[in-house]
């Protein structure tokens, strides 16, 4: 989050009115952004530039369910992992690796970073620049920071950032859409982010992570290299757990190499462990299913998004890309997930039987799952409206 520079400024933002997380009336919404276009003011962000980004902006009523919102069920990680690890997306990002060579090596080479993981950041935020995210910044930043139902001050220095972007001449108002929470771009930065570590990666003197690949794909190598990127080191590895293993486990509880060795773990040929420096050990799953042992490198791509699910398809996406295997323990369960061009399967199966989902397009939405259910209900299947190997498998067999 971006600090107001001075007290008055960050005095104005903490007086803003406050509300229970519900759309304000027009006028307190446009009495809030006064407040804000004062503090904006106050901390360097010129008059016009907050007139013409904020030109005609309206409270978002979506933006706070969005924000509200709790999933429907919880995504299994097999789930996760088998849409944004696919052969798809390993196909398609071995060819950009070859169209982008030199400009991912120049990053690799300015920032130590393993250009294979910068591509794979770019694969799992923005699936290669196809899906940056619908809404417009200055629209749901300053909805969030005037309405939200917490962290309003976080959401008010975003907003403060994203002026000082427009300010600074790297992109236009317009250009600034993304998700609902305000990150955007090919690596999908927050604002703040791009202040602190956008760079020009094609030395046109702008650093533009919405037009730009080069400037997108440097810009997430220098995060990776200050989240703590170790050179030349591997993100971890799949690992081989003794029978009836109860031991520690976790990203954060780091031990060395010998402590896991006397504990039986081994690679997954029986091999003895190694790398350097501590490791902490990944059951994601459990102690049934696939394990990790994990480094620093690991640790760097966790925080870009604070989540194992997503660190870890950065890490097997960068093996993949690689040209190493993929994963080879099977997750612990009997229905498996579905890659994105199972999923557009499944959806087209879907249409053939009357149900409307859209155009097959592998997203499940709403409308998928509510058919999925339906269909689970008549083949007598357990009703979860989950996307899985076993209802695309009965869609097949015409149950």
């Amino acid at each position: 989050m971006i600090r107001i520079a001075t007290p008055l400024a960050a005095a104005l933002l903490v007086a803003l009115p406050l509300c229970a997380g519900s759309i304000p009336a027009r006028a307190d919404f446009q009495d809030c952004l006064a407040e804000l276009r004062i503090a904006a003011l106050i901390d360097g962000v010129s008059a016009a530039v907050f007139d013409r980004t904020m030109r005609g902006v309206e409270p978002e009523p979506k933006i706070i369910e969005l924000m509200n919102s709790q999933p429907e069920f919880k995504t299994p990680i097999w789930d996760y992992l088998a849409t944004l690890v696919d052969a798809e997306k390993v196909a398609e990002g071995r060819g950009l690796l070859n169209r982008y060579d030199q400009v991912l090596r120049s990053a690799e080479a300015r920032f130590g970073v393993d250009r294979h993981a910068v591509l794979a950041v770019w694969g799992v935020e923005s699936d290669f620049g196809k899906s940056f995210g619908k809404w417009s910044l200055p629209q749901s930043l300053s909805t969030l920071a005037c309405t939200a139902p917490r962290r309003r001050d976080y959401f008010r220095g975003e907003l403060m950032a994203t002026l000082k972007i427009v300010q600074r001449g790297d992109l236009a108002p317009e250009k600034l859409r993304g998700s609902w929470a305000g990150a955007f771009g090919h690596t999908q930065f927050m604002p703040s982010t791009y202040l602190r570590l956008a760079v020009d990666g094609d030395g046109d003197g702008r650093r533009d992570l919405v037009d730009s690949v080069p400037d997108a794909l440097f810009s997430t190598a220098n995060y990776l290299a200050k989240a703590g990127w170790v050179t030349g080191a591997p993100w971890g590895y799949e690992v081989r757990l003794p029978s009836g293993y109860s031991g520690a486990s976790g990203r954060a509880r780091k031990m060395s190499l010998a402590h896991w060795m006397a504990q039986g773990i081994r690679h997954l040929d029986g091999r003895p462990l190694t790398g350097a420096g501590a490791a902490g050990l990944l059951l994601p799953a459990g102690v049934a299913g696939p394990a990790f042992l994990v480094f620093k490198n690991y640790d760097a791509a966790y925080s870009y998004n604070g989540a194992d699910s997503y660190a870890l398809a950065i890490s097997l996406l960068s093996d993949r890309l690689k040209g190493l295997p993929g994963l080879q323990t099977a997750w612990p369960t009997d229905d498996a997930g579905l890659s994105r061009a199972e999923r557009r399967e499944l959806q087209a199966l879907l249409t053939r039987r009357g149900y409307d989902v859209g155009t097959p397009d592998g997203a499940i939405g709403a409308k998928t799952r509510d058919a999925i259910a339906d269909f689970q209900t008549r083949s007598n299947l357990p009703r979860d409206g989950r996307a899985g190997q076993r209802v695309l498998n009965a869609l097949k067999r015409g149950g």
